[in-house]
């Protein structure tokens, strides 16, 4: 079986620019995402550069059976991961109580379900090529989010599940990085209810995508387990641990607040 490095979210985005960077460091990828002219697109890209064309895989990682269809077709083609990317996923502004009820639980489903289901789905083939995984969290994991509670609370999730996998994985030759970038300019910010281009991505912390999975890529392949995108970024996750809670949530609520009255607007 050939090994390959499987990314999820690849359509756009930082799940675009991960696809980019691992094919420029000579991975052959598997890219996956509901959209398939945009995959196959970014697969004709990789392709006239030179690289090993990517194979293109359409699925919805909603959906309970999409890890099932992807190692099928995965073992179909004679590939298995070395490495997987669990860049899918997203965000919505709003209140908890007022959110759609639904829509809200479809996100812990795709940020928490789908990345876990993910994350162990392969680890026999992962041993085999002494790989890795790479999971896509976000500094929002690491203060309170009034006005994007559930989603701050899956990438909390991300980071303490990451961290602890990369434990229990370590002894096997395994490693599991924990990507958590601060603002940066994709479609995020229209899948969550906001408008790009706002305060947060015109703040120290933001950075391109294109830096992101730089700076993600080469911390994943050192073995690091968390990577926090951008000095002014882990200077804020250094200082948020001597803040308490009491002070940290409304200074958060403040700066959705804020973030929310402008237009356009933002997220982290």
């Amino acid at each position: 079986m050939k090994p390959v490095t499987l990314i999820t979210g690849a359509s756009s985005g930082i799940g675009a620019e991960l696809a980019r960077v691992f094919a420029a460091h000579g991975h052959e990828l598997v890219i996956t995402a509901r959209r398939e002219a945009s995959l196959t697109a970014l697969a004709d890209e990789i392709a006239a550069s030179g690289r090993p064309r990517p194979t293109v895989i359409v699925a919805d990682l909603a959906a309970r059976d999409a890890t099932a269809k992807i190692a099928a077709e995965l073992s179909a083609r004679g590939l298995e991961p070395q490495h997987v990317v669990n860049n899918a996923g997203y965000g919505l502004a709003g209140n908890a109580a007022t959110l759609d009820r639904a829509d809200q639980l479809a996100m812990v489903d795709l940020n928490m379900r789908a990345l876990t289901e993910l994350s162990v789905a392969f680890v026999d083939s992962l041993v085999r090529h002494r790989g890795g995984i790479l999971n896509l969290a976000s500094v929002a994991a690491f203060l309170p989010g009034p006005g994007m509670a559930v989603y701050y609370a899956t990438k909390a999730y991300v980071v303490s599940f990451s961290e602890a996998l990369a434990a229990e994985l370590a002894p096997r030759g395994v490693r599991v990085t924990a990507l958590c970038p601060g603002p940066v300019a994709t479609g995020f910010q229209e899948r969550a209810g906001l408008r790009p281009g706002g305060v947060g991505e015109r703040s120290l912390l933001a950075l391109s995508a294109r830096r992101v999975a730089e700076i993600g890529y080469a911390g994943f392949m050192r073995g690091k387990r968390v990577v926090i995108a951008g000095a002014a970024n882990r200077f804020a996750v250094f200082a948020m641990r001597f803040v308490p809670h009491a002070v940290l949530l409304p200074l958060s609520q403040w700066g959705r607040r804020r973030v929310a009255s402008e237009k356009p607007q933002s997220a982290l």
